[in-house]
């Protein structure tokens, strides 16, 4: 705190005690609007409940205003209200939100609220940030009736209308993660967030949980403040890590420090160091490398990441280690705090390039977390429609793209902050990992576990000939809005496969085996959202050998011409399907005719036909470079056309009357 503030508390203390009973009014809320205006909320609110004590203001005086009052009493009703404004104010901006709501709800039924124009507001914000999202509806939209400017304000006022509407609708939906305060003794005192998985059953994690060295300075002196963040971290697994002891690295006098990513190698920690002055936050990112078991001395990285003036907070390096993100109000930005990201080649950062606005809003964006496995981005924003407070959003993409970002909903985000996830396997992130939320705590962070809800899709995949599990062959699953690989397994011999997949959202799964015709199958998992698992059709691969024939049964033309009729058309279906699943293979469609007739006549009614087969093909989008027509009339028949004793053989006619396909060769496919 300044000098000169300090000054005037030690002012209005010294008239506390100086002067007589009749001046306690005035003093308290002298030495609580001090405190207010140095932005210490909590000691404000201390003072202000202590003044609201001391007013003799009946129930009746408030609203509405007397005669009586308009003299000198109003003066003191101005000053009542004033404290009651502050106190709400002041619990508010140390995220006291239930007393915070109690004082605002008194406030908005003053008589005259031209006082406080923001009471009805903050009110809404209050009851939304306490989970009482219907009645801060009604608030938010009474304040937008009521308020005429065009503002900050008044476009948040618009943006909370629409996060209390989609939380009300968010209560339906079933969740995705199941979730839990971590045990131990992690979340013992302080603020605690900013997760990490550091090493097999270690937790890395931020703190300002007070050093026990600094509890008997504080003792012996009020100017040391013993709630500095600094870095621990535990041992255990799952939810219980227990044990927490400081990181040994280096620390800096009178500086906070923490939120740290340590990358893929394990040698290199990045960590944020900052200072607050004022209620003002100015951080940036330092270095330190490994030494032994212990880290050197963080040095700050350079103008790349921090810029002078403003700052630069939460690093993140991504699983390969090519990339570090990070949250900065450095210039360039789309509001306060924006996403960045630089590259990283042989431990130097690259220029920082902001991730542009599909990610960040005029508001907070915060925390960036990006998945390798899935391709996509985790952050925390509150710029957003959401539940409230800063919310988990995950954006599909890369760092030349990014999908427009989806709120993570319910248990994930609160009516609170949530921010800083962590997985618990990079291998597979988003299956279970760590968060933090102070959606338990009147004041501060906590760490929580979170594990997802398993929903799958799975299925059977047959050779069609025996109708026997195919063990062996290849199953994929993609996702076919992004058109990209999501999963592949190899099938044992039950010919059984199962996926992990989203709610509401398309697969294609592809079997494919050497020698046989890939299938794709195409599933909608909308009915995911009130059930754990969907089955999905059998598949049965067919088998092929290079130049082999296939017979199509039931392809008709009509009577001595080369028009396919109507039904012949489903047949031919089944090989556009085939010719999908499988682009990388080249066919001859072939016709054949008995001998009844002339042997040119038959050879150019065969040509013709299988000319029509071809045309079909085309006209349902293969190509045609990938198929050839070829009429064999009546010179390669599978059955007799006559009797040895001469007659005719109606049966063996038919049989030679038929249409065929088969695979002329395998190309290799360009990536």
């Amino acid at each position: 705190m300044k000098k000169h503030v300090r000054y005037w508390l030690v002012i209005a203390l010294l008239g506390i005690v100086s002067i007589g009973k009749a001046q306690y009014v005035y003093d308290y809320k002298r030495t609580a609007d001090i405190y207010f205006e140095a932005k210490d909320y909590y000691s404000a609110a201390q003072y202000y409940n202590r003044a609201l004590g001391t007013f003799k203001i009946k129930p009746e005086q408030i609203l509405p205003y007397t005669v009586d009052l308009r003299g000198k009493e109003s003066g003191k009703l101005k000053d009542y209200e004033t404290v009651i404004y502050r106190l709400a104010e002041s619990y508010r901006n140390y995220n006291d939100f239930g007393n915070a709501e109690k004082y605002y709800e008194q406030a908005v039924g003053f008589n005259n609220n031209t006082l406080f124009p923001l009471a009805r507001f903050w009110y809404g914000v209050c009851l939304r940030a306490n989970g009482k999202y219907t009645p801060a509806l009604e608030q938010f939209t009474k304040f937008k009736q009521e308020y005429t400017k065009v503002d900050d304000i008044s476009a948040r006022a618009t943006l909370e209308i629409a996060s209390c509407e989609f939380a009300i609708s968010e209560t339906n939906r079933l969740p995705g993660y199941t979730i839990s305060k971590l045990s131990g003794d992690v979340n013992a005192g302080g603020a605690n967030y900013a997760p990490a998985v550091l090493g097999k059953n270690l937790l890395l994690y931020t703190s300002s949980r007070p050093d026990s060295s600094d509890l008997e300075k504080e003792k012996k002196s009020k100017k040391v403040n013993p709630y500095v963040n600094n870095l621990f971290v535990a041992t255990g697994d799952g939810s219980d890590f227990s044990n927490s002891q400081p990181v040994k690295i280096p620390e800096a006098k009178g500086i906070d420090q923490g939120v740290a990513t340590v990358s893929p190698d394990g040698n290199t920690i990045y960590l944020t160091r900052w200072t607050t002055k004022n209620g003002v936050k100015a951080a940036a990112i330092y270095s330190s490398a490994r030494n032994g078991n212990s880290w050197d001395e963080p040095k700050v990285l350079g103008p790349n990441v921090n810029v002078d003036g403003y700052s630069s907070m939460q690093p993140f390096v991504t699983a390969d280690g090519k990339y570090m993100l990070f949250a900065s109000n450095r210039p360039g930005g789309m509001g306060k705090n924006d996403l960045w990201y630089c590259s990283i080649e042989n431990g130097a950062t690259g220029p920082a390039k902001n991730m542009g606005i599909n990610i960040n809003t005029r508001d907070e964006e915060q925390a960036p977390y990006y998945d390798g496995e899935k391709r996509a981005l985790v952050f925390s924003t509150d710029g957003r429609v959401g539940l409230g407070g800063l919310d988990f959003f995950m954006s599909d993409g890369d760092f030349s793209n990014w999908g427009t970002p989806k709120n993570m909903g319910l248990p994930l985000n609160s009516p609170k902050d949530d921010i800083y996830f962590s997985p618990v396997d990079n291998a597979h992130p988003m299956l279970g990992g760590y968060i933090s939320s102070d959606r338990e705590s009147v004041c501060c962070l906590e760490v929580f576990t979170i594990k997802k809800i398993s929903k799958t899709v799975n299925g059977l995949v047959l050779d069609c000939d025996g109708n026997l599990p195919l063990t062996g062959a290849k199953i994929t699953l993609l996702d076919t809005v992004l058109h990209r690989v999501l999963k592949q397994v190899t099938l044992d011999e039950t010919g059984r496969y199962r996926f992990d997949v989203e709610p509401l959202k398309h697969y294609k799964i592809l079997a494919e085996k050497e020698n046989y015709f890939s299938k794709a199958i195409y599933v909608n998992t909308d009915n995911l959202t009130s059930i754990d698992s969907l089955g999905s059709p059998t598949i049965c691969l067919k088998r092929y050998e290079i130049g082999k024939p296939i017979i199509l049964k039931d392809i008709y033309y009509d009577f001595d011409k080369a028009t396919l009729r109507s039904q012949s058309l489903i047949v031919l279906d089944t090989v556009v399907s085939i010719m999908q699943d499988n682009p990388n293979i080249i066919i001859e469609m072939s016709a054949h005719t008995d001998s009844k007739g002339k042997d040119d006549y038959n050879m150019k009614l065969s040509q013709k036909r299988a000319q029509s087969c071809v045309d079909y093909l085309i006209s349902k989008g293969i190509s045609s470079d990938r198929m050839i027509a070829k009429g064999y009339g009546e010179t390669r028949p599978i059955a007799p056309n006559t009797m040895s004793d001469g007659k005719d053989n109606p049966e063996g006619r038919q049989l030679n009357r038929r249409t065929e396909f088969k695979v002329l060769r395998v190309t290799q496919l360009s990536q």
